[in-house]
């Protein structure tokens, strides 16, 4: 039985042109909220002998050293991480021995990395994202030189390039809405979720299109719209069971991997989930669409 995917893509278009603009909105908005590792600052991981104090407790023991936005982010049953700008070995010490009146602590890690070291990471994640997009387009188009017909091969570079910018948006704008409302900070194992993201995006992507590929040297050119539901149907049930396996584990990482790993975690569950969408319902009808439209040109033309 062949479905009739492509039938519906004004309606995926406005779903996703919905969900993007809303995302640029909360960018434009919000921003992003970066951790220590691209702004510079401290991080100090603290366990706490008796009863965890209130976050509000602890940043008003801390008011005096001027430390700017401290962020409390609680770890475990007693512990608790602090974030705040920079302070020197003295500084340091003399913060744990405040801590330490609150309730008594136990310093399990204490991290310091300067503004310009930060500013260099963050420089250089933006760079390796972008020649990350450009690879996977580069490659794509590569890879389908031999189908020229009817629609040529950088075109499905175009499409995949669309949908991945799709999958990298749309987590990024809830991350800005969850660092406005929860102070959720953009961190390394973030950006690396993200960079998974474009992986795993892409893969289902180039499955469907090396699907649609081959029925066309299979089948001839025929109907092109025909060939992509043909496609899309033969590969749909492969796209969901794979989906669903890794969110499966996502959701139990998320519930029980710890503080650590759970906005990790989340990231790829909205990146990959908006990943398996985009490459169903948005990179395969573009194709489509985009043939549409050059068919009514050499018409008109």
């Amino acid at each position: 039985m062949q479905f009739n995917f492509t039938k519906y893509s004004k309606v995926y278009y406005i779903i996703s042109g919905i969900l993007i603009l809303a995302s640029v909105i909360s960018l434009s908005m919000f921003g992003l909220k970066y951790g220590i590792e691209f702004v510079g600052g401290s991080s100090m991981q603290i366990d706490f002998t008796n009863a965890r104090p209130s976050n509000e407790a602890i940043q008003n023991s801390l008011k005096a050293f001027n430390l700017g936005g401290i962020t409390v982010q609680p770890s475990g049953d007693k512990g608790a991480v602090l974030q705040f700008k920079g302070v020197d070995e003295a500084t340091h010490q003399q913060i744990l021995a405040e801590l330490s009146k609150v309730s008594p602590a136990t310093e399990k890690s204490f991290q310091y990395i300067g503004p310009s070291i930060g500013q260099e990471l963050r420089n250089k994640t933006e760079l390796a994202i972008i020649l990350a997009l450009l690879a996977i387009t580069l490659y794509i188009a590569f890879a389908f030189r031999k189908v020229s017909k009817p629609v040529n091969s950088w075109k499905y570079g175009i499409a995949s390039l669309i949908a991945l910018f799709h999958d990298v948006l749309i987590p990024l704008g809830i991350f800005s809405i969850l660092g406005k409302l929860y102070n959720v900070e953009i961190t390394i194992p973030i950006i690396a979720a993200l960079l998974t993201i474009l992986g795993f995006s892409v893969h289902d992507t180039i499955v469907i299109f090396d699907r649609i590929r081959e029925n066309i040297l299979r089948r001839g050119m025929g109907q092109f719209e025909e060939t992509v539901n043909w496609s899309l149907t033969q590969t749909i049930g492969r796209s969901i069971s794979t989906v669903l396996t890794v969110e499966f584990v996502l959701i139990f990482l998320y519930f029980l991997g710890g503080e650590t790993l759970k906005y990790f975690a989340l990231a790829l569950i909205i990146g990959i989930t908006s990943g398996a969408y985009s490459s169903i319902f948005i990179a395969s009808p573009i194709l489509v669409s985009w043939y549409k439209w050059s068919a009514k040109r050499s018409l008109l033309t």
